[in-house]
């Protein structure tokens, strides 16, 4: 049964495309928290999706009411070190940074705690005028465990990072573009961010997959590694093209004047 068909109890999938894979979170009584069993499916589907050839991008969104709201704190309030430790409580939330194919963030409304670090963790987020981010665990003793305090601090710095973690305060869809954690802010309008993602996705999922996947890469290398390996990582990946039959169909098609009828080979 291919993701896009299986029926999961906290997350719908859908193809709004033939070359798009779009996951809705779907919790809406509990605001989208993210529950184990939640990630579980969310993984599954993100994976599904990652190994479907057909498929060339990825959408992840919530409700209009929220992204996801954080973490399930039911879940977590009565658990004891020893049980996150030995269980590596929240290990498989970096899945998705380990995709080869880009994944969209369409958020609107609450992406705070656990959403606001599941948003950071995919490769370009829009964000609907309604979203709200933040990293409030401060507020309920305890900090981010998800990769927010390190994702932050890439995006907007060390400063602005401490400041939000250790105030607990939200911040908005508008200072997130105006920091660089957003890509854009889009126009008003219910569901125009998903709108919006998935036409972004269908434009990447029309490149080459194997162009795409190496670009991904080498951005990806900005943050991980120092800038003379980045540098270098690039370079192999770029003389890595050259070995594509779709490099030779790109370029081909430029010099004719003609669009690229890529194979993804």
């Amino acid at each position: 049964m291919s993701s896009a068909s299986k029926q999961y109890e906290f997350i719908l999938t859908d193809r709004p495309d033939p070359a798009v894979g779009l996951i809705t979170l779907n919790r809406p009584k509990a605001l989208n928290a993210l529950s184990s069993p939640l990630f579980l499916e969310l993984n599954e589907a993100l994976l599904a999706f990652d190994a479907d050839d057909a498929i060339g991008a990825i959408v992840l969104t919530g409700s209009e009411r929220a992204f996801a709201a954080g973490a399930d704190i039911k879940e977590m309030k009565d658990k004891q070190f020893a049980d996150a430790y030995k269980s590596r409580f929240l290990e498989n939330w970096t899945t998705l940074t380990a995709l080869r194919k880009p994944v969209i963030a369409a958020v609107s409304g609450y992406a705070l705690g656990g959403g606001c670090e599941l948003a950071l963790s995919t490769d370009i987020i829009l964000a609907s005028p309604t979203a709200t981010f933040g990293q409030p665990e401060i507020n309920i003793g305890t900090i981010p465990g998800g990769g927010g305090s390190q994702r932050l601090a890439h995006a907007i710095g060390k400063s602005r990072t401490m400041e939000l973690v250790l105030s607990g305060r939200n911040f908005s869809a508008q200072e997130a573009e105006r920091w660089g954690v957003v890509s854009r802010v889009v126009g008003e309008g219910e569901g125009q961010v998903v709108k919006e993602a998935i036409d972004l996705a269908r434009t990447i999922a029309s490149k080459s997959q194997i162009a795409v996947q190496a670009a991904k890469e080498a951005v990806n290398a900005a943050f991980e590694q120092p800038l003379y390996e980045g540098l270098r990582t690039e370079r192999r990946l770029f003389h890595m093209t050259f070995a594509t039959k779709d490099q030779k169909e790109g370029m081909g098609a430029f010099a004719e004047k003609r669009k690229p009828t890529f194979t993804h080979e």
